[in-house]
């Protein structure tokens, strides 16, 4: 069953100006999404949702279709992602027309063909709202501390002092890269992450945020080296249930 792809690039970057279509490690960052879209054989449709001319004119070169611009309304710096989704399933004729929708972030350029053609098959099987990339912090977040206004400590969970590191459990955070929903779901607004969530933990090295030019820099490094591994094998991943996720 064909699916529904939609990349949400908006053209108001303050932080990094122009950065859906900023050039990344040799092409618009936006194509890396794109072509991994393509790529996964999924997707009857692959659709930009912006307001930027520019961006939709970079989207068509790399393949992808903007049939509409998205309204200002939906176009800033605070707008959620779901409503954003739903609004562009709506335009392009309700969640009758393709039973699953997948979001895909302009700036994943970590995103992987197969790693969509996992979360596809997992909320397939799962019969979860959504199934999405997750990753594990790098340090047990139950050892964290807070600096207090006269610079001492005061650790999160005082109770587990003296557990050891070993001793606690995974606690993973979402990889930023895309949501594989049914579009059902989408429209009726339920929150992406939750109990309605399946999980597909990948590496952390495959894992960065880009909100800043160091950001940026740091991305395109991991970016070249997580390439250059990949000709030695493919790394492990795990599916999880939602409720097998800790």
């Amino acid at each position: 069953m064909k699916c529904l792809a939609v990349i949400p690039a908006h053209g108001g970057s303050k932080r990094i100006p122009r950065k859906n279509i900023l050039e990344f490690c040799g092409k618009p960052v936006i194509g890396w999404s794109i072509e991994a879209a393509i790529a996964s054989g999924l997707f009857s449709r692959i659709v930009v949702s912006t307001d930027d001319p520019d961006i939709a004119d970079v989207a068509r070169q790399f393949g992808a279709e903007v049939p509409f611009m998205r309204p200002r309304v939906l176009s800033d710096d605070y707008t959620p992602t779901v409503p954003v989704i739903g609004h562009a399933i709506d335009e392009l004729g309700g969640g009758q027309v393709l039973a699953q929708t997948c979001c895909i972030y302009a700036t994943a350029s970590f995103v992987r063909s197969q790693d969509l053609v996992r979360c596809h098959a997992l909320r397939t099987e799962s019969g979860a709202d959504y199934a999405m990339p997750v990753t594990s912090f790098a340090f047990p977040i139950q050892r964290g501390v807070t600096v207090g206004n006269d610079g001492r400590l005061t650790m999160l969970y005082p109770d587990l002092v003296s557990t050891r590191s070993q001793d606690l459990p995974p606690v993973f955070h979402d990889a930023g890269q895309f949501y594989f929903g049914q579009s059902d779901a989408w429209l009726c607004g339920r929150p992406v992450i939750g109990q309605g969530a399946a999980a597909h933990v990948i590496p952390r090295y495959r894992v960065q945020d880009i909100d800043t030019p160091e950001d940026w820099m740091r991305t395109e490094l991991m970016f070249t080296a997580s390439r250059q591994s990949d000709s030695n094998g493919e790394e492990n991943s795990i599916s999880c249930r939602p409720e097998n996720l800790s």
